[in-house]
């Protein structure tokens, strides 16, 4: 119980597809902070996921949007508003595909076409979601708006293949969008750089057991659970962080900032 941080507070949840899902365990974190939620995901992911499960346990509706597609966001922030009888105070962007990934193609042979779903899907649609709120003028003063992302953005893991430009992409929108909000309305706008986690989606990319286990190894408190990262998107929704913005935040147990571990070099003398 997060002791009612977001009591009054209105947002919308992109991306919980089961209950693996950080967008999920948010969802349910935010709704025990009092807050009220509207949920979306593509058409695709709401007929795979279990969402309306996620949706009678938070009492929110569920407004399925293609976060490619202008005229879906529209939608969705028209239902939002009307749902919540005014404006937004946060949104949690978890969204993240690569075909390249899905497809087996390495980082050095990626097919451009789908290079470019994987930008405009796992990176731009940030873009758009603040675009189609700016325009409609829909996040409240003072609102907040989270963004996941990972490390591969900085440094080459690669078995992350594309997701890492996507990553990089997505960091750069939260910058530059984040001052143009700042300045018109105190919005603030940051990204999650979160541990790797076992989530549906990332259990997808290659090697990922490899990830987790290397991490846990080179973190000093040991890997950032969905739970914990949960927790760490409700303190900045709440109004505790209103000066936090245009940053990416690691929420990595300190894997961001190790050098190396005794535990790592115990593991490489064996």
């Amino acid at each position: 119980m997060q002791n009612n941080l977001l009591a009054g507070k209105k947002g919308i949840i992109f991306g919980a597809l089961d209950e693996k899902s950080i967008a999920w365990k948010t969802a349910l974190q935010c709704h025990a902070a009092g807050a009220k939620l509207v949920l979306s995901n593509a058409p695709v992911a709401l007929r795979m996921g279990e969402i309306n499960k996620l949706a009678d346990a938070t009492e929110a509706p569920v407004v399925g949007a293609d976060v490619t597609n202008m005229d879906d966001l529209k939608k969705l922030f028209e239902e939002a508003q009307k749902h919540f009888n005014g404006g937004v105070d946060f949104i949690l962007h978890s969204i993240g595909m690569s075909l390249n990934v899905r497809k087996g193609k390495s980082y050095t042979e990626i097919d451009y076409g789908f290079n470019q779903k994987t930008l405009d899907i796992s990176a731009m649609s940030l873009h758009r979601v603040l675009r189609t709120a700016w325009d409609m003028d829909a996040i409240n003063e003072w609102g907040s708006v989270v963004a996941l992302t990972y490390i591969a953005a900085q440094r080459v893991f690669p078995d992350y293949n594309e997701m890492a430009d996507a990553k990089a992409l997505l960091e750069s929108v939260t910058r530059s969008f984040g001052y143009h909000y700042g300045v018109r309305k105190k919005v603030r706008v940051n990204t999650i750089s979160q541990s790797p986690t076992r989530t549906t989606a990332g259990s997808g990319v290659k090697g990922f057991d490899g990830f987790v286990n290397y991490a846990e190894k080179m973190s000093p408190l040991g890997n950032a659970s969905g739970d914990a990262c949960a927790s760490y998107c409700v303190s900045l929704f709440s109004d505790l962080t209103k000066y936090v913005t245009m940053q990416n935040l690691f929420h990595d147990g300190g894997f961001s900032f190790t050098g190396v571990t005794q535990a790592v070099i115990e593991q490489m003398e064996k």
